[in-house]
């Protein structure tokens, strides 16, 4: 077996990744830290045997693809319009305040306007990994408790999709707005009609061959990312639209799960290339802002939570508990980064402060929860909740 070849890349990458993902389910740490950890160790700036990143960052791609599809296909209209209204004003303030932490952090050391605003980007989301997978479910408190964080983390969700479409393109100043505002409805009316007179009926006519539908859904989320691609939006933003599409349908449920284990073997990858690509010869030139931004998120985010779910009613320890649970920055940050650094928005050394401020919070964030909130995992048996 050469070296060099996709097989043996294949089988270090996911070998690799099977046995650090164990050590982090010993320490409780996310999955995503133990991918993006092989990564460094294996690709060209750790051991070297992993050398030709680039490819692996193509293949990977598609698990950005794939996860906008599914969440897309999560979002039905009817059932999030009272979740979302009742979340807008505390997301939309919160995105305000960690906008311009990052932005005045990207300043004070020195990187351009574009760079800090994209950093201030990076800074609104919080992870759904650690909010969501944490969270009991068999409890009342919680229940409601998962309602306000599902329509927080679907609004930041909605924000980051809108921000994909202008960094993919570039430059934010040199955007088309007339681009933008002439291929989204187009898009979104193909998706309409081609999925209400084409991809409904062939759904019902043949809905008994489930190989058949896997295929389906597959060509049709990547036929739209390819689409809106040509139409000169982001492929992402296509593959959203693809799932929103079908979000109604019967089938949605059945197209998300036999999708994620796809997804899930592409966003290995994906994050794997954002650790084989973290050049730590500039470590030393991030540690500093990337440290003050992991601790940003850490110390102010709870804060901003507790302060404006208690002025929106919520109990304080409600609003405590949320706010820790939202305490970091996300693994969508990371694809802000990624999408910026590949259009050319930002250099690699901004893109390395995002990616080392966020592995810092999934890290620690993860102990914070584990340690003081309700959770299936809690340290204390008496915080412990299924």
């Amino acid at each position: 077996m050469e070296p060099d070849s996709l097989l043996f890349s294949f089988f270090l990458i996911f070998s690799g990744a099977a046995l650090a993902s164990t050590l982090a389910l010993f320490f409780r740490q996310p999955l995503l830290v133990a991918y993006i950890f092989i990564g460094g160790l294996l690709g060209p700036f750790g051991v070297g045997y992993i050398s030709n990143s680039s490819l692996l960052t193509d293949i990977a791609e598609f698990g950005i693809i794939f996860l906008l599809f599914l969440l897309g296909l999560d979002m039905q209209p009817s059932k999030l319009f009272h979740t979302l209204k009742k979340t807008f004003l505390v997301t939309l303030a919160s995105s305000i305040i960690f906008i311009l932490l990052g932005y005045s952090t990207g300043l004070l050391f020195s990187f351009s306007h574009v760079e800090s605003l994209v950093i201030g980007f990076a800074m609104i989301f919080s992870s759904t990994i650690i909010g969501i997978k944490l969270l009991p479910t068999t409890v009342l408190h919680q229940k409601h408790m998962g309602e306000l964080m599902v329509g927080i983390l679907l609004l930041q969700d909605f924000i980051a999709i809108f921000l994909l479409v202008f960094l993919d393109s570039g430059n934010i100043e040199q955007s088309s707005a007339l681009r933008v505002l002439l291929a989204f409805p187009l898009l979104l009316a193909i998706a309409y009609f081609a999925t209400r007179f084409i991809l409904i009926k062939l759904v019902a006519r043949f809905d008994q061959f489930k190989e058949y539908i896997f295929l389906l859904a597959i060509g049709w989320c990547l036929g739209l990312a390819a689409l809106a691609s040509v139409m000169g939006l982001s492929a992402e933003i296509g593959a959203f639209i693809a799932g929103v599409s079908l979000a109604t349908s019967p089938i949605s449920l059945f197209i998300a799960l036999n999708l994620k284990p796809l997804r899930d073997f592409f966003l290995i990858l994906f994050f794997f290339s954002l650790g084989a690509q973290f050049n730590t010869a500039l470590l030393g030139q991030v540690i500093a802002p990337a440290l003050l931004l992991a601790a940003l998120a850490l110390s102010v985010k709870p804060v901003v939570f507790h302060f404006l779910l208690r002025r929106f009613s919520e109990r304080s320890v409600l609003a405590w508990d949320a706010g820790l649970r939202l305490g970091q920055i996300s693994e969508f940050s990371l694809l802000i980064a990624f999408v910026a650094t590949q259009s050319g928005m930002i250099g690699e050394t901004a893109s390395l402060v995002i990616q080392a401020a966020a592995i810092m919070t999934f890290l620690v964030s993860s102990y914070i929860v584990v340690m003081f909130c309700p959770t299936p995992i809690a340290s204390n048996p008496k915080l412990r909740r299924d």
